[in-house]
């Protein structure tokens, strides 16, 4: 990870493929496909995370099923037009891909380090039984002028240290990528199931304005 330029974008996630390449765009001639990966926590619950690999880093006509590989890349963003409205679809984009041998105990298997910016004003609430959590929606920088729009979830006091930031405040986090189930109403009589992806904060410093 020497590139300066991805310095303040840094993923490390390390499980099991569950799924087959499907095409998602291409860029200047080179294809990009999504996998899913699925990454163990340390309690028993898993999290299944989108990898966006190019065709030039892996034989994508291949089956992966079940291999271990480790990746390292960046926690990207883009918005995906749906029925007149934008959503944010987020993946870890590879920029290295190594096969391994079942999990390293060694190896931390999900990690994850942001330098951004927070972009609309944090949201602080209690869960019913008094754990504190904040959302964040934090900006980060790509070249060639555009952004990442990572959400991040803080809790305890992260959550109230983090209640007080304010919108353009530059802030530094660590932490892990989870995947949460929910259920989007899509009518009076419809909803269907999804899935959100944000990052878990474990530390988080407040960098100075600007």
């Amino acid at each position: 990870m020497a590139d300066k330029i991805i310095e303040n974008n840094q993923v490390q996630i390390m499980g099991e493929v569950v799924s087959q390449f499907t095409f998602s765009h291409q860029v200047f001639g080179e294809g990009f496909y999504l996998v899913d990966v699925n990454v163990k926590r340390l309690s028993d619950a898993t999290d299944i995370i989108p990898v966006m690999i190019s065709e030039r880093l892996i034989d994508v006509t291949q089956d992966y099923d079940g291999e271990y590989i480790l990746v390292t890349g960046q926690f990207r963003s883009y918005n995906r037009h749906e029925e007149k409205k934008n959503r944010l679809v987020l993946s870890v984009f590879a920029r290295e891909i190594t096969f391994v041998e079942e999990e390293d105990d060694s190896v931390k298997t999900n990690q994850i380090f942001l330098d951004g910016y927070i972009c609309k004003p944090p949201v602080y609430r209690k869960t019913p039984l008094g754990r504190e959590i904040a959302d964040l929606l934090i900006a980060v920088n790509r070249p060639y002028g555009k952004s990442d729009y990572i959400p991040c979830i803080c809790w305890g006091r992260n959550a109230r240290f983090a209640s007080a930031f304010s919108v353009g405040g530059h802030v530094l986090v660590w932490g892990r990528i989870q995947s949460r189930e929910y259920v989007k109403r899509l009518s009076e009589t419809e909803s269907e199931k999804r899935v959100a992806y944000e990052v878990s904060v474990s530390k988080l410093e407040y960098a100075d304005q600007g």
